[in-house]
């Protein structure tokens, strides 16, 4: 089972930067509202939760969260996800998280293949919460649709990244 010690710590900091650059991604892919975009967030948050309180979760996955939960895992996080934002105009984000994503991927395949699926599907389910977190389109939350053209490509493209 790959832990914390299987990785440098430069390549940890990429695994606890990838959930949050999971749903980045489709957040930059079709920016919301400031409400939505507080849903997004929520979603995020709550999929981490989950993955702490899942007894079945992947080893791997639990130790990218228990270090999330504390400050210093959310605040390397934060500051890579950052790093990757400044000086990037509005349509390049979305771009630089997949890329960012898709090096994570090989890390995975190169040091633990045995939780890279896992992994992957986790970072991908992630995705696909942001995705349906709030309504998009319509008035006052009338009319929208849960997941936008734009979300549902940019679903695709995280799939096919983390493939």
């Amino acid at each position: 089972m790959a832990n914390k010690s299987n990785f440098t710590n430069e390549e940890w900091k990429k695994l606890l930067e990838a959930p949050l650059l999971a749903g980045f991604a489709v957040s930059a892919g079709d920016p919301s509202s400031f409400i939505g975009t507080l849903q997004e967030g929520m979603a995020s948050a709550k999929a981490l939760a989950a993955a702490k309180a899942d007894p079945g979760a992947d080893e791997l996955i639990k130790a990218v969260v228990e270090d999330l939960l504390t400050p210093e895992g959310r605040t390397a996080a934060r500051e890579g996800v950052r790093a990757l934002a400044q000086g990037a105009k509005l349509e390049e984000l979305k771009t630089r998280a997949l890329n960012e994503l898709a090096g994570t991927s090989k890390i995975l395949a190169a040091k633990a293949p045995n939780e890279a699926g896992p992994f992957k599907d986790w970072l991908k389910q992630m995705a696909k919460l942001v995705a349906e977190a709030g309504t998009e389109g319509g008035f006052l939350g009338f009319g929208g649709v849960k997941v936008s053209d734009a979300e549902r490509a940019t679903l695709a493209e995280v799939d096919k990244t983390l493939a």
